[in-house]
């Protein structure tokens, strides 16, 4: 006698559809995950899926939130493993940032979909501000910067970090180009700006 698969708690049920979800953008891009389609190769019921996520935006809103704590958990991990340098910490952020962007090539295609929704543009900015923020963290003991200034570079990295992976996943550069681009960027304000060291 066969006995029926256990149900699986709401966490994991959403933990599962997220997993189909991120398949579905790697096969056919953001505009082709919807909610009738994630029920569908999830072999769930359409109503299933509307109780996690409520509309389309609410799906790629936690889809996004997902795959920015798996890039910022990397980056974390790579700047625990660096020497404490300058160079060596803006190079293990563009080796971490571009091994996501090429390991998660759908962050790119699930942020541009979110955009022109104003509620989840707001969330969407949130999220890039936690981000700002590691960065600014991170480089703060190499810089005579300001907090403020310091954030803004980092945000200016951030957007040259976002182009320059466009061009990394449209096979127009190579990682290594990549990352000693993205490591110039991050420095040269900093380097130029770098506390002195203490006799």
């Amino acid at each position: 006698m066969t006995t029926a698969p256990a149900r699986l708690s709401k966490q994991a049920r959403r933990e599962q559809l997220l997993d189909v979800a991120l398949e579905i953008v790697r096969a056919d891009g953001a505009d082709g995950l919807t909610l009738p389609t994630l029920a569908e190769a999830a072999e769930v019921s359409r109503p299933i899926v509307y109780h996690h996520f409520g509309t389309r935006p609410g799906l790629l809103l936690a889809l996004y939130r997902r795959l920015d704590e798996r890039h910022r958990a990397a980056i974390a991990r790579a700047l625990e493993q660096t020497a404490p340098t300058a160079v060596d910490v803006a190079e293990a952020m563009s080796v971490a940032y571009f091994a996501c962007a090429t390991d998660i090539p759908e962050f790119n295609a699930v942020s541009s979909a979110l955009k022109g929704n104003p509620e989840m543009e707001a969330s969407r900015r949130d999220l890039h501000e936690g981000y700002t923020d590691l960065m600014a963290d991170a480089l703060t003991p190499y810089s005579g910067l300001d907090r403020s200034a310091l954030r803004l570079h980092c945000v200016g990295a951030l957007g040259a970090a976002e182009a320059i992976a466009g061009e990394l996943n449209r096979g127009a550069t190579t990682a290594a180009d990549a990352v000693a681009a993205l490591t110039g960027v991050i420095l040269g304000h900093i380097e130029r700006t770098a506390v002195a060291p203490t006799e």
